[in-house]
């Protein structure tokens, strides 16, 4: 996967070796004017950057595959209301037949009035076959199930946003990464040959025994420290390139050359004016009001179980009696049916009732606090964010004035060198400022756009990038 890494560097060195052999300015105007990555780009903008992760990324998928089995479990339950039809058949061989005591003075008078006699009812075998049939009429728990459900529905709903939400945030971060990078790396090709040509007004010099060798290494050195960073910034754009490209879900890991969209880098975008944060915005704000929403419903829904039914029960089918195990026996079947309502009042059902009810309205208090904390965190990150872009934009805008007046010395200090009106360790002394300069104005450059970023996600307005 570092083929094109290795293409690129090598073609930049070919580019500065010639330019150390003097070439001419041709070369290094060239070389300051080429743009970095050049080799086969595609434009790629931040927004279809966002919706290919989205698209692409597994886990992201796995959460709306969550999403579609919520759904479903709600659409299962709806079947509650349907009759319930079960086919019943059951033989049974009675080894001791019940015996019952029957008062038999009261059938025949020639017994006392008292007298009574034992008698064995049934057979030694029996079987029933038939159909029960149950329409519920009245079940609340099937209405607070089903509420349940859906609120479950719009939690997973809300997880996948957040997760989305977070991946958006990633992909964004990189892609700033590499879009500075790609700017960092035009400059550090300006910023080598700027060094090459004080390095060659200096060895010059040197070679004419008008320069100390003391002062040569010292344009040697900041020469090389230039063209570390080129080096350095490739390195750094190849690996973050590689990680947008997992994030997007491509596999072309070999071919790692991407081009942003640099009309989105606009410093207006940042000065644009910044707002509260908006809390209906938040994919978790949501997903932390709705759990405690959940527990209110689970609560009701704990309720139900101590709250009567009413349904509608019938049956048909038939018995056999016989005293021989024959299941065909003639003459040994007799019919069986019934229609009827069916009441049930549940009364205890081995559990605590009211420590349930306790737990479930404490778990909706922890969600509540955890969305007021949530509110206040988003609230704080919004300020904080705020203020550092207002800060890091006039940092900015001192260290543009800055670097333009450090360029415009060294080109004044080139030019009396040669005229023998300056010092070479005014020179050097000036290169190494302006690289210092320049390091810190693309670290600030760097670190202000992170701050919109997070601005963009603390006030709940991250989705405005791909949406």
């Amino acid at each position: 996967m570092f083929k094109k890494y290795i293409k690129r560097r090598r073609k930049i060195k070919y580019l500065i070796h010639n330019s150390v052999k003097g070439i001419g300015i041709a070369i290094l105007v060239t070389l300051m004017t080429i743009p970095f990555p050049t080799i086969a780009q595609k434009v790629v903008s931040l927004h279809q950057a966002i919706n290919d992760a989205i698209v692409n990324r597994k886990n992201i998928q796995a959460g709306k595959s969550n999403l579609a089995i919520q759904k479903l479990q709600t659409k299962i339950l709806y079947k509650k209301y349907w009759p319930q039809i079960s086919a019943e058949y059951n033989y049974l061989y009675n080894p001791i037949l019940q015996t019952s005591i029957l008062p038999i003075g009261i059938f025949n008078p020639s017994y006392p009035l008292d007298a009574t006699k034992s008698i064995q009812f049934g057979t030694k075998w029996s079987q029933t076959a038939g159909v029960t049939v149950v329409q519920p009429l009245l079940d609340r728990t099937i209405r607070r199930e089903i509420n349940e459900a859906k609120l479950q529905e719009r939690i997973a709903s809300a997880t996948q946003a957040q997760s989305e939400y977070d991946l958006a945030y990633t992909v964004a971060q990189t892609y700033i990464e590499i879009s500075l990078q790609q700017a960092k790396i035009e400059s550090a090709v300006v910023d080598t040959s700027r060094t090459y040509i004080s390095y060659t007004l200096l060895k010059n010099k040197f070679d004419e025994k008008r320069l100390l060798k003391s002062d040569l290494n010292k344009s040697i050195i900041n020469h090389n420290n230039t063209r570390q960073l080129l080096s350095d910034a490739m390195a750094d754009l190849l690996t973050d390139e590689v990680y947008l490209l997992f994030l997007t879900g491509q596999s072309n890991f070999d071919n790692p050359d991407i081009l942003m969209d640099i009309a989105f880098f606009t410093m207006d975008k940042i000065a644009t004016q910044l707002t509260y944060p908006d809390f209906t915005l938040f994919p978790e704000f949501q997903q932390l009001e709705l759990e405690r929403q959940l527990k209110g419903i689970q609560a009701n829904s704990e309720k139900a179980k101590y709250l009567p039914t009413l349904s509608l029960k019938g049956f048909i089918g038939a018995n056999q009696y016989t005293n021989n195990l024959d299941p065909l026996a003639a003459n040994s079947w007799f019919g069986l049916s019934y229609i009827g309502i069916d009441v049930k009042l549940p009364l205890l059902f081995g559990e605590d009732k009211k420590g349930k009810l306790q737990q479930l309205q404490l778990q909706g208090t922890q969600y509540r606090l955890q969305k007021e904390d949530k509110a206040a965190q988003y609230t704080k990150d919004a300020n904080t964010a705020s203020i550092n872009i207002k800060r890091g934009l006039a940092q900015l805008k001192t260290q543009e004035a800055n670097i333009l007046l450090s360029n415009e010395s060294i080109t004044i200090i080139q030019d009396r060198l040669i005229e023998g009106e300056e010092s070479a360790s005014t020179l050097n002394l000036e290169e190494s400022t302006l690289q210092q300069l320049k390091s810190v104005y693309e670290t600030n450059k760097r670190q202000l756009w992170l701050y919109w970023l997070d601005y963009q996600k603390a006030s709940g307005r991250l989705g405005l990038l791909w949406k």
